[in-house]
């Protein structure tokens, strides 16, 4: 409840006026990874700062400098130091795009959903719901392997294998491949609309898309998250089983072999192609390291005229 006599303070930058927002401060807040309760508190103490200035209007740079300084004195230099690296993601001026693969039952959903909540991101679509838009289109006989989960693609597979070849992989790579033709048209969509996004699911393969393509128009940030130790890998399909009933735990651990097997040809083309490799052992460290990898690639973009405010202004 405001109190007595209070009044709005209005935010302008270059081109807007918006009254100050304690959610939305909250929000950007909470993307140093401070709790929900804690950033809104934060958000509150720097409204009381603002009053207590008798300030009417504060341009976003100055907001930016208050927060920070409120943030320092209230909860330490770690937050503080977070959220003038999130200011650095914020000031990209294209689409800032986060490619999250990994084999089934490592964590990815769980991770997209909270990252794009840190990050204020609305889109996030799960490679799956690409591979059942594909369906509708190519029957099970035109393309086999679109038509089973990433684990048993290799049941479905029709050219003739090598002696080498794994079929496990082989089938993998097929759907892997025609979901990645979605994946980059998803990315053309985020581009052309400007939206930030997040593509989550074990068919975002390192080396699969052609990142290059889009060099100058989006900042993306391809990652691999892995489970390296197989109980605890295994763990992760009881504990899905016990939070849905749509998705038993039987099915996966009866193809547990072939999803580790999955794992070591992600993480191999990983390692070739130069894309990290975040351990999913335990869920604010990882989502710690993720949000580490997209400041740091966003810093990095900065430091590229062609994707920062101001350089067709």
């Amino acid at each position: 409840m405001r109190k007595a006599g209070r009044h709005h303070v209005v935010v302008t930058d270059q081109q807007h006026e918006l009254p100050y927002s304690k959610g939305l401060m909250a929000s950007s807040i909470m993307a140093t990874g401070l709790a929900p309760a804690r950033a809104f508190a934060v958000a509150e103490v720097i409204e009381e700062r603002l009053e207590e200035q008798g300030r009417t209007s504060i341009s976003q740079s100055e907001l930016t400098d208050l927060a920070l300084t409120v943030l320092r004195d209230e909860v330490g230099d770690r937050y503080s130091e977070s959220f003038s690296k999130w200011q650095t993601v914020n000031r990209l001026d294209v689409p800032l795009v986060i490619l999250l693969g990994g084999a089934t039952g490592v964590g990815k959903s769980t991770i997209a959903t909270m990252l794009a909540s840190r990050l204020g991101i609305t889109r996030v679509i799960p490679t799956d719901a690409i591979r059942e838009v594909m369906r509708s289109l190519f029957t099970e006989d035109i393309f086999p392997t679109l038509h089973t989960s990433s684990f048993d693609a290799a049941r479905l597979v029709r050219h003739p294998l090598t002696r080498s070849a794994d079929p496990v992989i082989v089938g993998f790579r097929d759907q892997a491949s025609a979901v990645a033709v979605g994946i980059e048209a998803l990315i053309q969509r985020a581009v052309d609309e400007g939206t930030d996004l997040i593509v989550e699911g074990a068919h975002v393969v390192p080396g699969f898309l052609d990142e290059k393509r889009f060099h100058g128009e989006a900042v993306i940030v391809p990652m691999l998250v892995a489970v390296d130790d197989e109980e605890s890998h295994r763990s992760h399909f009881l504990l899905r089983a016990h939070e849905s009933r749509n998705r038993p735990s039987e099915r996966y651990l009866d193809f547990f072999d072939n999803i580790r097997k999955l794992q070591k040809y992600l993480k191999s083309m990983a390692l070739q192609h130069g894309v990290p490799v975040v351990p999913s052992y335990n869920l604010d460290a990882t989502l710690s390291q993720v949000i580490d990898l997209v400041v740091g690639r966003a810093i990095d973009a900065t430091k590229q005229p062609a994707t920062t405010k101001g350089q067709n202004q």
